[in-house]
C-alpha cells in the first residue's frame, strides 16, 4: 500500500465526493448493462453505451485515487445486483428519460465536488466528469426533442421595459389574489414536477419486481408520496394556465421479474431522496409566493419521511455501506479506562 503523503492525502470533502460517486457509478453500471440488453432504438442505445463507458471510466479513476490515499475502496454494486436475463421493465423512451435525469444529477454533484476539492488532480478529474457529462446531456436533449413525448419548460413573454417589484407578494398571496408566477418559480416547479414524476414511475416499476414484501410496500408508499408531490407542483402551474411535464407510467411493462437486487433498488430510492431534498431546498430559497413556499415545505417533509423509511430498511438488511468517519475519540477513551 502507498503511504499517506501531502500529495495523495484526501480531505473529507474529496473523499466524500469520490466515495459517493463510486457508489452511484457502480449502480449505474448495473442499470445500463441491463438497459443495453433490451434497448431497440439505435440512437438511445448510443446514449446508454456512452453512459456505461463513462461510469466504468469513473470507477477505475476513483479506485486509483482511493488506493493511493490508502482508503478502502467501497463494495458498491456488482454483477450480483443485476439480472441481465430479466425481461424488459421500462420502454426505450423511459431509458432515455432515465439517462436525462441521472445526467442532471451527475452534473450537479460534479460542480459541488470541484468547489469542495483542494487537490488540483481531483479538481481536474471532476472538471473532466463535468465536460463529458455536458456532452452526454446535450446529446440526450437533442434526441429527446425528436420524440413526441418531449415537453419543454414553459416560456414567459419579454417585458417591454425594466421593472422593479413594489412588494414581495408574500403577504398579498396570503390574503388576496396571487401574482403570476415568475420565470424562476416556473422553472423550479416544472423541473421538480418532472423529477418527482420520474421517482413515481421508477418506484412503480420497482414495486412490481421487488422480492421483499417490505421493499414492495415501501415502493408502493413512495409512489403515493411522489404522485402527491408532483401533482402539487402541477396544480400551481395549471392555475397560471401553464403546461405540465409528461408522465411516464405508461412506459412501464407488466413484468414481475426483477432486473435488479432489492439492495440496488433501495439505494436508488435513497439517492433520489437525497437529491430531491437538495432541489426542494434550493427552490424554496428562490420562491417568494406564499403558496409555493408552503408547498415546498410540505414536499420537503414528505421526502424526509421517505428518507427515514429508506435508511431504516437498508440498515435492517445490511445494505447501507458505511462511509469513512472521523476518529471516535470518546469511544477510544472509554475503552482505555
Amino acid at each position: 500500500m502507498f503511504g499517506k503523503t501531502k500529495e495523495n492525502t484526501l480531505t473529507s470533502a474529496e473523499l466524500s465526493g469520490l466515495w459517493f460517486q463510486y457508489q452511484g457509478d457502480s449502480m449505474a453500471i448495473c442499470v445500463y448493462k441491463h438497459f443495453l440488453k433490451i434497448v431497440e432504438d439505435k440512437k438511445i442505445k448510443t446514449i446508454l453505451e456512452i453512459s456505461l463507458h463513462l461510469a466504468e471510466t469513473h470507477i477505475k479513476k476513483i479506485t486509483a485515487f482511493l488506493e493511493n490515499a490508502n482508503f478502502q475502496v467501497p463494495k458498491g454494486f456488482t454483477e450480483k445486483d443485476v439480472n441481465l436475463k430479466a425481461p424488459r421493465l421500462f420502454s426505450d423512451n423511459f431509458m432515455l428519460f432515465y439517462s436525462y435525469i441521472m445526467t442532471i444529477h451527475g452534473l450537479t454533484a460534479y460542480s459541488l465536488a470541484i468547489t469542495n476539492s483542494e487537490r488540483r488532480d481531483i479538481q481536474d478529474y471532476f472538471f473532466e466528469c463535468t465536460v463529458s457529462s455536458k456532452d452526454l446531456f446535450q446529446k440526450i436533449v437533442s434526441i429527446s426533442k425528436t420524440k413526441p413525448f418531449f415537453s419543454g419548460v414553459p416560456g414567459v413573454p419579454s417585458p417591454l421595459e425594466v421593472e422593479f417589484s413594489k412588494s414581495t407578494g408574500i403577504i398579498d398571496n396570503l390574503i388576496g389574489d396571487k401574482r403570476p408566477l415568475n420565470s424562476s418559480e416556473i422553472s423550479n416547479l416544472f423541473f421538480n414536477s418532472r423529477k418527482t414524476g420520474f421517482i413515481r414511475s421508477l418506484s412503480l416499476g420497482f414495486s412490481q419486481v421487488a422480492k421483499s414484501e417490505e421493499v414492495r410496500k415501501f415502493m408502493r408508499k413512495n409512489v403515493k408520496l411522489a404522485s402527491k408531490d408532483a401533482d402539487s407542483c402541477d396544480k400551481i402551474l395549471q392555475e397560471d394556465n401553464l403546461p405540465i411535464p409528461e408522465k411516464w407510467d405508461a412506459e412501464i411493462t407488466d413484468s414481475t421479474i426483477s432486473p435488479f437486487s432489492d439492495k440496488l433498488m433501495m439505494f436508488h430510492a435513497a439517492f433520489l431522496v437525497n437529491t430531491a431534498l437538495s432541489y426542494y431546498g434550493a427552490s424554496l430559497g428562490s420562491s417568494l409566493r406564499s403558496d409555493i413556499i408552503l408547498n415546498y415545505r410540505q414536499v420537503f417533509t414528505n421526502a424526509m419521511k421517505a428518507g427515514v423509511s429508506v435508511y431504516h430498511i437498508m440498515v435492517k438488511h445490511g445494505w447501507l455501506e458505511k462511509i469513512p468517519e472521523s476518529i471516535d475519540r470518546k469511544g477510544l477513551a472509554k475503552r482505555s479506562e
